[in-house]
């Protein structure tokens, strides 16, 4: 069974409210409530993860199990949440296989 974080990633999906990738994320200037990264992203996916997190001044959430498995799609290994509830309600279930990134 899909854990709670998953089944909130469904719903992005479905509603269209996450986007997938550097380069679409690269196009958004706003709007953007959280970012995700996988845990097996090379070390610059991270650091451009890092980056958004700073652009959009939002939480980046760190996903151990992978984000490719997550959203359905092969290699991706970032995606940035659209929707504010949807974001909240992500962060609200942050556990097991997800942790959120803080500054070392």
């Amino acid at each position: 069974m899909a854990g709670k974080v998953e089944t909130y990633l469904g719903f992005c999906l479905r509603a269209r409210k996450i986007a997938l990738g550097s380069g679409t994320i690269d196009t958004l200037n706003k709007g953007v409530y959280l970012v995700m990264v996988c845990s097996t992203a090379s070390e610059n996916t991270f650091k451009l993860a890092i980056k958004y997190k700073n652009r959009f001044s939002c939480p980046l959430m760190i996903c151990k199990s992978g984000l490719e498995n997550a959203v359905h799609r092969e290699g991706c290994k970032l995606a940035a949440i659209r929707d504010e509830e949807l974001a909240r309600a992500i962060l609200n279930n942050v556990g097991g296989d997800y942790e959120l990134y803080t500054e070392r």
